[in-house]
């Protein structure tokens, strides 16, 4: 991370004072697990939303999207295994009574912080109830994850998008989880936002993807089951070597799992800070052929950052069975009807991934004597700052003239309050990447000073030629330090 030194419980301080994250309903207490986003965090999740639909969506052609309702038929529920089987083990400590949830695996061996012993509650559903309509007992339920509604619809998705194996359906929207001990701020909370993909091919081809060698020179951290049985450290190799080593089982699981790591570095993350970790076979799920998490080296540990699982066609087969519809597709290549298998399930929650990019973002720079967040000008809140030198008449009218019209391409903030100094720590604080300053001198050309957020370095441009120079600035098709 930029700073080693940050917590979880720092970073959530950060949060609050810059309007960023606070809890939901704070004049009352709030509610654990439970958070509201200011106006720039907003705008962060937004465009980190954008950025994923952008390169798993737009930029393809074999993935489409939908957006699935947050209630629906309890039976997709039933059918899925959500109802009878979506739990977790209900602890509380015996000395300070604390609640917890703990894996079966860790019942004997589990202690709560404060030292105490475990006593066993029970298991607790994480299922969100609710009633539909007027009548009580007409028990639904809030969707726990966004997949199943993929499944549900993907007959008639693949069907009306004339899809050919293999395609994908992607997914972003709200989850809930009443989880028994919501914690460490955004990373698990009651109320997500998802983004996911499942990946369907033909059950014949599960190994063979014709993306590969796209990603076989990519490099990851990687640490396999057989590495945690004994003990053994991350190496860091090659796709190639992953599958050569058949460390990763099938080349659609390997290609996935760079494919979602190049995402978050493409993006600024810092790509030391990530390892892929598989699943023992003690938390190996039951439909999963395999399953590997790409983890994030947060303040409290490595942590699950986005699960990815071979779930074959348990999922589609289970509707076919509690539903009685044929879900089956036609593959016109192979001229058959087959259920296809999920290779991949590419599961992303938007408040981990901010946190993320929070941390790899966050400096503290002793030298500006402010906090400086070196977020992806693409991911950044505000693009850039429109800053008149001081508040002279002429100065603030060509000011507001390049604010009007910059302000309908980017969300952008104009601000004339106190020193010039004080306006870029402002700026850099929130992340804007770029700050436009009209001084005298712009009297005179018709020409502006643009300054990095990163180096602080400034470069003087005409005003004319600013539109597309932001442009190319944000979409990295130019560096600042080649601006003449």
């Amino acid at each position: 991370m930029a700073d080693n030194k940050l917590s979880i419980e720092d970073m959530a301080v950060f949060c609050k004072k810059k309007g960023l994250v606070f809890p939901s309903g704070e004049i009352y207490g709030g509610l654990a697990g439970f958070f509201d986003f200011g106006p720039n965090c907003v705008e962060i999740n937004n465009n980190i939303k954008m950025e994923w639909w952008k390169f798993h969506v737009q930029e393809r052609e074999d993935i489409v999207g939908i957006d699935g309702s947050i209630i629906t038929n309890p039976k997709v529920w039933e059918a899925s295994g959500h109802v009878a089987s979506f739990t977790d083990i209900y602890v509380k400590c015996k000395k300070c009574r604390k609640p917890n949830k703990i894996d079966k695996n860790e019942i004997k061996k589990a202690r709560c912080e404060c030292g105490g012993e475990y006593e066993v509650i029970g298991d607790l559903n994480l299922m969100f109830k609710t009633n539909v309509g007027p009548v009580e007992g007409s028990t639904a339920y809030l969707r726990p994850e966004t997949a199943q509604l993929i499944f549900a619809d993907f007959k008639l998705v693949a069907e009306n998008s004339r899809l050919k194996l293999p395609f994908g359906i992607a997914q972003i929207g709200k989850a809930f989880r009443n989880e028994i001990s919501p914690r460490d701020f955004l990373f698990r909370t009651r109320e997500f936002e998802m983004m996911e993909i499942e990946y369907f091919v033909h059950p014949k081809n599960i190994n063979k993807c014709p993306f590969i060698k796209e990603v076989l020179n990519h490099k990851m951290n990687v640490l396999s089951a057989e590495s945690q049985e004994k003990n053994k450290s991350p190496v860091k190799i090659t796709i190639k070597q992953a599958l050569d080593k058949k460390i990763i089982k099938t080349e659609w699981h390997a290609y996935w799992l760079a494919v979602e790591h190049k995402w978050f570095i493409n993006l600024g993350a810092n790509s030391d800070n990530f390892r892929i970790r598989q699943h023992t076979k003690n938390e190996l799920s039951h439909y999963a052929l395999d399953t590997w998490d790409l983890e994030y080296n947060f303040p409290f540990g490595w942590k699950e950052l986005e699960g990815i699982a071979n779930r074959t066609d348990f999922d589609l087969q289970q509707h076919i069975k509690h539903s009685k519809k044929d879900l089956s597709f036609f593959d016109q290549e192979t001229n058959e009807k087959v259920v296809p298998h999920v290779v991949a399930e590419p599961s992303l929650g938007v408040g981990r991934a901010f946190l993320v990019f929070m941390f790899d973002a966050y400096n503290d720079d002793k030298k500006r004597g402010n906090i400086v967040l070196k977020l992806d000008p693409k991911l950044a809140p505000v693009k850039a700052g429109i800053f008149p030198l001081i508040s002279k008449p002429e100065l603030i009218k060509i000011a507001r003239e390049i604010y009007d019209k910059l302000k309908m391409i980017y969300n952008i903030n104009y601000d004339k309050s106190g020193s010039i100094g004080r306006r870029y720590a402002r700026a850099d604080e929130i992340g804007t990447p770029f700050c436009i300053t009209v001084d005298f001198d712009s009297l005179k050309n018709k020409s502006v000073t643009i300054r990095d957020r990163d180096t602080t370095k400034q470069v003087r441009v005409k005003t004319a030629g600013l539109k597309d120079i932001l442009r190319k600035l944000i979409d990295a098709e130019i560096k600042f330090k080649d601006l003449k």
